[in-house]
Parts: structure tokens; sequence; C-alpha cells
């Protein structure tokens, strides 16, 4: 369910009708499993549950045990690409255009960040370049005009195979 198409139609989503459609399918799809609740399970609960777990520890998690909108919002700022150690240079959600978390995206940026972590370029480059999704301190939007100029970021050029 979490593969490289999915990753790729995250990525491509602002420039691709075919995209949108196949990650609102994605979304929608049946895990398998039953919630606590009683209802089952879509993809999407499960980024939700799976981000909330590895980013939420400090929010105040309304929507237990799944991050709603105002949990991603408050985390998305802290996340930057790096090796271990404070870079607040190459943060993951300017990195990837999300200027605002809100209502309309929240879902979709918790879901890039998890696939990205499963099959994406984060996942290559834990592999190739020992660069890891890093849980910093916030905020880009406190950067300097000169620091967000010189920003520095690392691009992964996916060729080949099946997507």
């Amino acid at each position: 369910m979490i593969d490289k198409k999915l990753y790729e139609a995250l990525v491509h989503f602002e420039e691709n009708e075919e995209a949108q459609d196949y990650y609102y399918k994605s979304m929608e799809m049946l895990t398998g499993k039953t919630a606590k609740d009683g209802h089952e399970e879509t993809l999407r609960d499960k980024i939700l549950r799976v981000y909330a777990m590895l980013f939420c520890e400090d929010t105040p998690m309304e929507n237990a045990p799944y991050a709603n909108v105002d949990d991603v919002a408050d985390t998305a700022d802290r996340l930057y690409i790096g090796s271990v150690g404070y870079d607040s240079e190459h943060w993951y959600r300017m990195k990837h255009h999300f200027p605002v978390i809100d209502e309309d995206n929240f879902d979709r940026f918790a879901a890039l960040v998890i696939t990205d972590l499963n099959c994406g370029m984060l996942h290559d480059m834990a592999v190739n370049e020992g660069k890891t999704l890093v849980v910093g301190e916030a905020s880009p939007l406190n950067m300097t005009r000169e620091q967000r100029l010189n920003q520095k970021t690392s691009t992964v050029s996916l060729t080949g195979g099946d997507i």
C-alpha cells in the first residue's frame, strides 16, 4: 500500500491529475485492520496513526491515536533533512512546497513524509548517505532572508524501474 507509486503520486500531486486521482484512491483503501473504535482502518488512518507515533509525542493529540491537522501543523516545521545534529537549512516542509499546513493538505503532508521514509528520497538518502529526517526546532518561517537564500537541498533523481 505504501509504495513507490504512492510516493511518486505525492511528489507530483500539484502538477498531475492522474497523481491526484491515484492519491485519493489509495488513501481510501482498507488496510484490513480494525481500529479500537471498531471502524475499518483506511490507508489514510494508518498514515496518520504512524505519523502521530513518530512525530507527535508532544502535541495535544485530540484525535488519538491519529494525528489531526493541528498535530501535523505543529510538527511540520520541526522536520528537516540532514545528519544527526541541528541543520536549519534543510527543512522538509519547505523543500516540498507546503507553505501552509491546513485541512486541505495535512494528510497529504503526513503521507508524503511516511512514504518518503518508506521508499522515497529519505529512504535512499538514509541508505546511501547516512542522512535522515530529523526532528529539530521550529520554524523555517523564522529563518532570515540570508538563510533562506543559502538553503542547500539534496536532490535525488529516480530513474529506471517500475514506479
